[in-house]
């Protein structure tokens, strides 16, 4: 049986106390589910920013989407997901994942290393959090025990095994990075074997994961083919039909929209729908059309 939806919004924009405000009570006005901060450098910090989006509104849950693990200390950051749970009454959702921008690391100075490098440092990062969060001895405490709900992002075998063991959520971008973190989209039938991979890393699982796609653009079109092909240069790797056929991408009229995440629900399981924040009023109408479905 399929989950129900539920829709979140990656906020990335920084702005004033007063605009953050506006947007996250729009997001909610509009039937967003989660309201969600990147953790990129020149994009709002997501901890105060995460706080700041439950104090501005009543019931949509909040979260990261998702924190670079490279950027975080396990142990300082347990105290920020406690802190930050209890501060927003349990609404609290933790996305993790490696982090996929060198330069960001670069800029930072701190160390990039291989990707095993990086799954590993995820890896261990999220023992020492269900350690920590789950222990009586540490304070602060989360609301949620014994601790917030996980999603956990990407596409390659280990992180993929990485989510079937320890995530509540498991996350797709529908892309894959190279060394220096430059993105590639992967097609529909790519992204197939990437989900049926997973489903095979988590098939000794007693609760399956809920399964998140993150849409890259959504735009309100009545022709398709036309939206997508100022867009054709940027992968020229794939045909039209291809493009059109990519679960990053939403186009078309709000019911060719829903009925495309009807679709890919039934296709690949995704049940968790996250847009980026330029696509949320574009993305309401749509929410409105699949509310309770």
């Amino acid at each position: 049986m399929a989950r129900p939806f539920r829709f979140g919004v990656n906020m990335v924009t920084p702005c004033t106390g007063d605009e953050w405000r506006v947007k996250c009570r729009r997001a909610e006005q509009l039937g967003y589910d989660v309201v969600l901060v990147a953790d990129h450098i020149g994009m709002p910090a997501p901890f105060p920013a995460v706080v700041a989006a439950a104090e501005a509104t009543e019931h949509p849950r909040v979260g990261t989407f998702v924190l670079n693990a490279g950027f975080w200390n396990p142990t300082l950051l347990a105290r920020e997901i406690a802190t930050t749970d209890a501060l927003t009454d349990g609404r609290f959702e933790l996305g993790l994942g490696t982090g996929y921008v060198r330069a960001e690391h670069d800029l930072a100075g701190l160390p990039w290393g291989t990707p095993g490098e990086r799954v590993a440092h995820l890896r261990r990062t999220i023992r020492e959090l269900d350690r920590l969060l789950a222990s009586d001895d540490f304070r602060p405490r989360p609301a949620q025990r014994p601790r917030p709900p996980l999603l956990v992002g990407g596409n390659g075998d280990r992180m993929l095994r990485l989510a079937a063991e320890y995530a509540d959520i498991a996350a797709f971008t529908g892309g894959r990075a190279d060394a220096d973190g430059r993105p590639t989209v992967i097609t529909a039938d790519d992204l197939d074997g990437r989900v049926a991979a997973y489903r095979r890393f988590a098939s000794a699982r007693t609760e399956p994961a809920e399964l998140n796609v993150l849409v890259q653009m959504v735009e309100a079109t009545a022709d398709r083919r036309a939206a997508i092909r100022p867009f054709l240069s940027f992968i020229p790797h794939l045909t039209e039909d291809e493009a059109l056929d990519l679960p990053i991408l939403l186009l078309g009229t709000v019911e060719q929209m829903a009925e495309q995440l009807r679709t890919r629900r039934e296709r690949y399981g995704f049940s968790y729908i996250t847009v980026l924040e330029p696509g949320m009023e574009t993305f309401g109408p749509v929410i409105e059309q699949l509310h309770g479905e």
